[in-house]
């Protein structure tokens, strides 16, 4: 049987790279007909993939009329402006990112730039730039869009929600799950034997399961999301990862054992001159660099890969005069296809490491110290 499932696998992973290859030749909205060809437009459209998005765009093709044409689906725009809150959706900016489409909705005029959205300022009906392309005469709104990151994240809930569902439902049959709580059940005891009891305890575990599962799952489905042709980047969104971070940083501080704050905030066995000052350092590392660190790796490492993979990709197109389309497309699947692979095990590894960090932290913050 395992033997079966790894030509699956393979068939798998070779899809998602070959996906990415199409959507890499055909995507992006150039002034070059959508094709790219230099390093520039190759770095723009890295840039606009690892952004977040308003709409899905799979991939785009130009049509014998010469018009270019977007496949894929839009997403819902909410907008607070200062008219009061604007819904529409995203196709009506056709796909444009350069704020020449202008949107108008109940007498406010607006439009989309480098995926944020502009609102013009009155009596303006086109965005005016600077020399930087900074828009001169509209401001940003506030945005509550759905946009692709939190079209992903729902996802993402959604299918925990029915998984752990599944799981519960069938521990209420029997002692061993079946369907989805099979698959689920290893790795939910994998969370509690080897991240939660080692880092917090025997006594206290329990209380934060809850959380570190929660975190665990949605880390790796999302990194996992990201590997897909889709073009989700969501745990390479740094607002995403910074969310993360608080919540971890929020949990350990308000369950801190009184021995916690004593050791941090006025250190036993040490001189009284020095007290202060370690409390300053023990703080700022409590409440600054260590939830810094969770937000950093996650966002960094998630965001490398999907940089590497992308730039891979373009060997084909900046190898193409060297060895010819055959050869420096061969090179650019060859190598994407083993980044990929590795991205596979990322995907596991980033989500691991954030929730034992977590758990460590947590685990320092609950601990009783013995007291002689």
């Amino acid at each position: 049987m395992m033997i079966a499932k790894k030509p699956i696998y393979f068939l798998t992973v070779l899809a998602i790279v070959f996906s990415s290859f199409t959507a890499f030749a055909g995507g992006g909205d150039t002034s070059n007909g959508g094709q790219i060809n230099t390093r520039e437009q190759i770095d723009g459209y890295i840039k606009h993939h690892l952004a977040d998005s308003h709409d899905f765009t799979l991939f785009s093709y130009t049509n014998d009329a010469g018009e270019r044409k977007h496949v894929g689906f839009p997403l819902p725009v909410i907008v607070w402006t200062s008219q009061g809150l604007k819904t529409f959706m995203s196709s009506e900016f056709h796909h444009n990112d350069d704020g020449h489409v202008v949107v108008e909705k109940g007498g406010v005029k607006l439009a989309k730039i480098h995926s944020k959205i502009y609102e013009l300022n009155e009596g303006e009906t086109a965005v005016s730039f600077d020399e930087a392309h900074h828009a001169t005469n509209a401001h940003k709104v506030l945005d509550f869009s759905i946009t692709k990151s939190v079209f992903g994240m729902l996802f993402v809930g959604l299918l925990m929600l029915l998984g752990f569902g599944s799981l519960a439902k069938s521990y209420k049959k029997g002692a061993i799950p079946t369907g989805v709580g099979r698959v689920l059940e290893p790795l939910v005891l994998y969370v509690r034997d080897e991240i939660a009891k080692p880092n917090i305890g025997e006594k206290k575990y329990m209380k934060f399961m809850p959380y570190l599962l929660t975190v665990f799952f949605f880390i790796w489905m999302l990194n996992l999301l990201g590997l897909t042709p889709f073009g989700f980047n969501v745990t390479g969104q740094i607002a995403v990862t910074v969310c993360l971070a608080l919540f971890t940083l929020v949990i350990y501080l308000t369950n801190g054992s009184k021995d916690f704050w004593v050791h941090t905030l006025w250190m036993p066995g040490v001189p009284v001159i020095l007290r202060p000052i370690l409390a300053v350092i023990e703080l700022i590392g409590f409440i600054l660099i260590k939830p810094f660190s969770l937000l950093v790796r996650l966002f960094a490492n998630i965001t490398a890969g999907h940089f590497v993979v992308m730039s891979l990709i373009a060997l084909m197109i900046t190898l193409k005069n060297q060895f010819g389309a055959v050869g420096s497309t061969s090179i650019s699947l060859l190598l994407a296809l083993f980044i990929t692979v590795i991205e596979i095990l990322v995907a596991f590894l980033q989500a691991f490491i954030f929730t034992m960090l977590s758990s460590l932290f947590i685990g320092m913050a609950v601990e009783e110290h013995e007291h002689h």
